[in-house]
């Protein structure tokens, strides 16, 4: 086992956590709490995982020394809101990295998802719908999973990978870390500030009757907005320019037509990377 801190407010709201040096798979060790009957509010976190998935059944590599995390919940909310905690976790993760980086080497809501900010410095900003990006790479992921229970409420697990030591290797697109940003803070750090931005920000969604509240955070911080976009679904590429964030959390892109397209799921592409096929 290895201790991974909780902060102050954590502890006060009843937060638990349970930490590995390797594992499996964080989100795996929640839902079966979730399935056991665990009242939630638990987080697995780990140095290393080994078996872990992002979005569509990828492979989700963590190197070791980078954090792995996945909290499962059981809110008191209806099931039609319950895709707002993947906003929730957005807003948290990138308000607890912007607290552990430099305040000089800041700037968050970049333009376009690649480049680098008047000056050199770093630029932070989230991605559609579950990354966070670093000078346009991604330094970190979320991944949500949901379950009915057999009591009959459904528990949500919110998967969380960020690259502290290092970024896997041979991804399809750019990827980095804090450590190659020049911030030594290991995941131990990395996790306490992320439970502590947690708490606030889920009290921010108040169950669901805050979920406006949180879009608007995570749309101030979005990368892309105002940029040509490829977002590619199953049914082929969708190309036009990325206008912003809807109140119901869906992208909103304005073809070459001037249809806006709301769109709820899909993988997105920025500037150059918008021509795929």
């Amino acid at each position: 086992m290895v201790a991974f801190p909780l902060p102050e407010n954590a502890v006060e709201a009843g937060y638990r956590v349970i930490g590995f040096d390797n594992v499996g798979s964080t989100n795996a060790e929640a839902m079966r709490a979730a399935m056991a009957g665990d009242a939630g509010k638990i987080w697995y976190a780990a140095l290393q995982q080994t078996e872990g998935k992002g979005r569509r059944g990828r492979a989700w590599e963590s190197p070791h020394g980078n954090l792995a995390a996945s909290l499962m919940m059981v809110p008191d909310a209806p099931a039609s809101g319950l895709a707002g905690l993947g906003f929730v976790a957005g807003v948290a993760l990138n308000t607890a990295l912007s607290r552990l980086l430099p305040s000089a080497a800041i700037r968050s809501g970049v333009d376009g998802a690649d480049g680098v900010s008047d000056g050199g410095a770093a630029r932070i900003a989230l991605k559609w719908p579950n990354d966070l990006l670093a000078d346009g790479a991604k330094i970190a992921g979320i991944l949500l999973e949901a379950q009915k229970r057999p009591d009959g409420r459904t528990a949500i697990v919110v998967g969380i990978g960020v690259n502290v030591a290092a970024a896997p290797e041979g991804l399809p697109y750019p990827a980095t870390s804090l450590a190659e940003m020049g911030v030594r803070f290991d995941a131990a750090a990395v996790f306490e500030s992320l439970a502590e931005s947690w708490v606030e920000c889920y009290q921010t969604w108040n169950n669901g009757a805050g979920t406006g509240n949180i879009i608007r955070l995570w749309r101030e911080s979005a990368a892309g907005i105002g940029a040509e976009v490829a977002v590619k679904r199953g049914d082929g590429v969708l190309r036009g320019v990325f206008e912003t964030i809807d109140d119901a959390g869906h992208l909103i892109v304005r073809d070459d037509e001037g249809h806006r397209i709301a769109i709820a799921a899909g993988d997105v592409h920025f500037g150059t990377t918008a021509t795929l096929r």
